[in-house]
């Protein structure tokens, strides 16, 4: 159930600025996901994560390495929302599940490439963009390049928009995304 402070809006009760948008987003995914509907009491916030997002889209990373970026913040960030919209993402991808099952539980990917990209962006949150030099001489000989530890920053700033909006809110789990339903992992005393 999402917080009682907040609102799950429609299109017809959301704040005027935000209508037109989450009209919008309704008619892309065949209904209005509960996220969103609550993002709408901030037609600003919304309209910001939306517009960013399809910058991130954009970007050089390949929609696969997208992912990765995202499902590694939404992971460490904890939003269940986030890891299932995007586990269905991967998976509409013909991502191998083994893949999407590392990533939903933070542990090493089979490929050094895309290892190399979780790694990074664990060091982008960790250390607040100020990335370790081995971090990022691994990133670069892994065959990305400075561009692409840009986008990185931009994929970590679009997703810590949405997680930590859902996470305010209390944003339930739509049932569309009910096979793809996520909890973190619990941290062992001592970690």
């Amino acid at each position: 159930m999402p917080s009682p402070a907040f609102t799950a809006h429609t299109p017809d009760t959301a704040p005027a600025a935000a209508r037109p948008i989450t009209e919008g987003v309704r008619r892309k995914f065949g209904y209005l996901p509960v996220p969103v509907a609550l993002m709408a009491e901030s037609p600003h916030l919304l309209k910001g994560f939306l517009t960013v997002n399809g910058i991130f889209e954009q970007c050089s990373l390949d929609p696969v390495e997208r992912e990765v970026v995202v499902l590694t913040v939404a992971t460490r960030n904890e939003c269940h929302v986030c890891v299932a919209m995007h586990t269905g993402t991967l998976a509409g991808q013909g991502a191998d599940p083994a893949l999407i099952g590392a990533l939903r539980s933070g542990t090493p990917l089979s490929e050094a490439r895309l290892e190399a990209l979780r790694l990074f962006t664990l060091a982008v949150l960790d250390h607040r963009g100020a990335v370790p030099d081995d971090v990022l001489r691994a990133f670069l000989t892994a065959g990305y390049h400075p561009g692409n530890a840009l986008d990185v920053v931009l994929g970590v700033g679009t997703y810590t928009i949405s997680t930590f909006a859902n996470r305010l809110t209390d944003a339930p789990l739509d049932p569309q995304l009910a096979d793809h339903a996520w909890t973190p992992t619990p941290v062992a005393a001592g970690d």
